[in-house]
């Protein structure tokens, strides 16, 4: 085998990579390794929304927090691995749904013994140390572990540095006519077992190692046979990575055709070059699908980017309102249950709202557990604060129920009425008491009530009777009323109508509920024949006082007394206007309406004056009668 011969077969084995040209472009993927990072760092709220899609990284579910507080010690104790981290998210989400549940049932519990679910305080959690002292030693180890990554960057960069420099060497040997193709083979085989180095220097990185690659096939003389098939091996290789590219343009999932693009990016720079003509064309078909699936990436990060800040501001929006909620106005417990109601509908809204942008989501779940947290504690205050007034007001209800259930039986009607009507205004007058006595007490009382009252009504039956007998003839004497005859002299109707009124006035008590209505179709149908006669307001009042005027000397003289008083206070009322008349100017517009408003009143009042004065002389005819 001659030289030339040696040298291929040798060249044969190598695992040539790709030409500078097909080179990815840096910022595309360091855009690209950007978004994969976040995508791959799922937000972490306490909240239930997460629970689900994180427990699916945990290999073994615990059943109980004591579980989640051993495996996180066995993770604490154990090597920090990036495979661990969400396992540990998933836990720490599942030890707080947890907590709330063990809460939930406590206070079922609690409620279900006959508490009240307002004033339930769960008890301290004595598995929360332990659990934060874990998740804080395991934070320390993964920031070493971040630490130390960072140093093995540093040094791989500094060993491809090294290796470039020993590329350039053999590249000029190669350059001289001693090609040290084992040598080489053995530089690119070490080059690719180093793994990741800085972000920022792996473009740049690799234009130079590719360029030497180059320069190292360009000086040697390799047949043309060989170098055909290997361009042509690796133009198929090409192909069907863009085949695949193109593909997942197409794909639903954006985030798994952006991973699976990744991987089709390291093929294609591990493939070697293709023939010098069909170089910029494969590179421009594989990169042109790549930018579009990189569009679709970043249009969906940038949609949710988006979406997060819009439940950002609506999850502000509900901390703002908890916040600015005014329990100084509190003051019962109606208002602090519907202040409750619509706290609890507020975490119901938070819930259906879904993360915020990932460095604002822990701060705004804390702002907002804050709020409620504040919320919650005045309330529990308040209601510890009113608790012995709940007592006192249970102890005085009680007292009301044996007052009323020792007079439910009495036969003393109208007395016995007023004291349980004093009972049951001092019943509203007592405030809550609690929940689990309200009812029965409630039933008690209204029963010992509801006993006297029944008893009083059938015994007053006949009462009733009279009632509605009275309504019967009053209505006859509206009738009678209609009925005056209007041709005859006024002097005659108003006699009748006298006569009619005095017989109204003779009729006792009609039922309650008709009263008012009764007596209204008396009014309208007196005031029909006054009106029809001309008979002013006043000489109608002076006739109706004349039919109504109490008689016996006692209360004649008590109405005389009564009248007498009125008249003077007119008097004097009248004498204050005209003497405020006097001082008024008159000399505006303004002055002069005054002036005619108050000399109305001074009129209106010496009208009131003088038929006080006639129903005095009324009385006084009575009394000079008996």
């Amino acid at each position: 085998m001659n030289e030339t011969k040696k040298l291929d077969v040798q060249l044969e084995e190598l695992n040539i990579v790709g030409t500078p040209e097909e080179a990815v472009d840096a910022t595309t993927i360091e855009q690209n390794e950007q978004n994969s990072n976040e995508e791959e760092s799922p937000q972490v709220e306490n909240e239930v929304s997460s629970v689900a899609e994180e427990e699916a990284n945990v290999e073994a579910k615990p059943a109980s927090r004591q579980e989640i507080i051993e495996r996180l010690g066995v993770i604490a104790e154990s090597d920090y691995e990036m495979g661990n981290r969400n396992e540990i998210e998933a836990l720490k989400v599942l030890f707080y749904r947890l907590r709330t549940a063990e809460i939930e049932a406590a206070m079922k519990e609690f409620v279900a013994q006959g508490g009240e679910e307002a004033l339930f305080i769960p008890q301290e959690d004595e598995l929360e140390e332990p659990f934060k002292n874990h998740m804080h030693t395991i934070k320390a180890k993964r920031n070493a572990w971040l630490a130390a990554q960072e140093e093995e960057l540093k040094a791989n960069y500094e060993e491809k540095l090294r290796l470039i420099e020993q590329l350039k060497a053999l590249v000029e040997k190669a350059s001289q006519g001693t090609p040290e193709v084992n040598e080489f083979r053995a530089l690119q085989t070490k080059w690719i077992e180093i793994k990741n180095i800085p972000q920022e220097k792996v473009t740049e990185m690799w234009k130079q190692y590719q360029m030497l690659v180059e320069q190292f096939y360009d000086v040697l003389k390799i047949n043309n046979e060989f170098r055909e098939y290997d361009f042509k091996k690796n133009l198929e290789i090409k192909t069907r990575i863009c085949e695949t590219a193109e593909t997942l343009e197409n794909e639903a999932d954006v985030i798994n055709a952006f991973r699976q693009l990744q991987q089709l990016h390291n093929e294609f720079r591990e493939t070697g070059p293709v023939a010098q003509e069909l170089r910029e064309e494969i590179w421009t078909r594989f990169k042109t699908a790549s930018t579009n699936i990189n569009r679709r990436h970043q249009e969906h990060f940038e949609a949710k980017k988006e979406k997060e800040k819009e439940n950002l501001e609506k999850k502000s929006a509900i901390c703002e309102e908890i916040e600015k909620m005014d329990l100084s106005a509190l003051k019962n417990f109606q208002a602090w249950n519907n202040a409750t109601e619509h706290i609890i509908e507020l975490q119901a809204k938070w819930k259906e709202i879904g993360f915020a942008p990932q460095k604002m989501n822990l701060k705004i779940f804390e702002r907002f557990r804050a709020a409620c947290d504040a919320f919650f504690k005045q309330k529990s205050n308040f209601f510890k604060e009113t608790k012995n007034t709940l007592v006192k007001n249970l102890e005085r209800k009680k007292e009301l129920c044996d007052a009323a259930e020792s007079l439910m039986n009495s036969e003393e009607w109208k007395e016995t009425a007023e004291k349980l009507t004093r009972l049951q205004k001092e019943w509203k007058e007592i405030g809550p008491v609690p929940q689990k006595y309200s009812d029965a007490l409630w039933k008690r009382f209204v029963t010992a009530c509801d006993t006297f009252f029944e008893k009083r009504n059938a015994a007053t039956s006949s009462q009733r009777s009279i009632e509605q007998e009275n309504l019967k003839l009053k209505r006859e004497i509206i009738e009678k009323i209609k009925a005056i005859d209007t041709t005859l002299p006024a002097e005659e109707q108003t006699k009748q109508l006298s006569a009619l009124a005095q017989e109204w006035n003779s009729i006792g008590f009609v039922p309650f509920k008709e009263k008012d209505k009764i007596y209204k179709e008396y009014r309208e149908a007196s005031n029909a024949i006054y009106e029809a006669l001309h008979i002013n307001a006043n000489e109608r009042r002076i006739a109706n006082f004349r039919n109504n005027i109490n008689k016996g000397g006692s209360n004649l003289q008590r109405e005389r007394d009564h009248l007498i008083r009125q008249y003077e206070t007119l008097k004097n009322e009248i004498s204050t206007y005209e003497n405020n008349i006097g001082f008024l100017s008159v000399s505006n517009k303004k002055g002069e309406s005054l002036v005619d408003i108050m000399c109305q009143k001074v009129e209106k009042l010496k009208q009131d004056a003088q038929v006080i004065l006639k129903k005095i002389h009324l009385v006084e005819e009575e009394m000079d009668k008996e």
